[in-house]
């Protein structure tokens, strides 16, 4: 089966989008994803900004906080404007890093996502993940312990250091193979081009 990456960054607006969606759309196409979390903290940073773009380029902002609000009721998707943009997503992320090589990555993420832009919980709290990890029949000290151990808190600035190298500068952003596609409103293009090379592999 064809696969795309799917590099998703909890504290992003457009990844909260297409979290929500990607799995089903995904097992329609017959495309396996790899939820692969990382993020953008460090990427930002290179290119000079301390925070969001979004918040540095107001009109940006603006725009991207209606064009979200439009979007998630257009798919049915609950949403309410962070009262604090960005939030620290970096304990939430660790954690998703080992739920992704655990099995429990995509729910965590989802639901992390949901607290964040449809509920404004702060995901860089350890009562709020334990919550979530709670709700997921998961031990939440006992994960969060794991997640930054010696053996998994690597974890995140490897993926992040990937992402780099592979030229990622936003998210969501979709690899099929050496192609980008960034943005939610690529996920379907990404998807059918999975599905071309596809074909292309079974007609060689």
């Amino acid at each position: 089966m064809p696969a795309m990456d799917f590099w998703c960054e909890l504290a992003s607006t457009y990844t909260y989008l297409t979290a929500s969606r990607i799995d089903a759309l995904a097992v329609r196409a017959n495309i396996e994803v790899r939820w692969r979390p990382f993020s953008l903290g460090p990427i930002f940073a290179a290119a000079g900004w301390q925070t969001s773009p979004f918040n540095v380029y107001a009109e940006k902002g603006r725009y991207m906080w209606r064009d979200v609000e439009r979007e998630a009721e257009r798919i049915g998707l609950p949403f309410r404007k962070p009262s604090e943009f960005p939030r620290n997503s970096v304990p939430a992320s660790k954690v998703a890093m080992l739920g992704v090589v655990r099995g429990w990555g995509p729910r965590f993420i989802q639901r992390t996502m949901r607290a964040e832009f449809a509920e404004d919980r702060d995901i860089g709290r350890t009562e709020v993940l334990d919550e979530i990890l709670g709700e997921l029949n998961l031990d939440g000290p006992a994960v969060r312990d794991e997640a930054t151990s010696a053996e998994h808190n690597g974890a995140l600035r490897r993926s992040t250091e990937e992402a780099t190298r592979l030229g990622v500068f936003g998210a969501p952003t979709f690899m099929v193979g050496e192609e980008m596609f960034w943005g939610n409103d690529r996920l379907a293009h990404a998807l059918e081009w999975a599905m071309r090379a596809r074909r292309s592999s079974s007609a060689a």
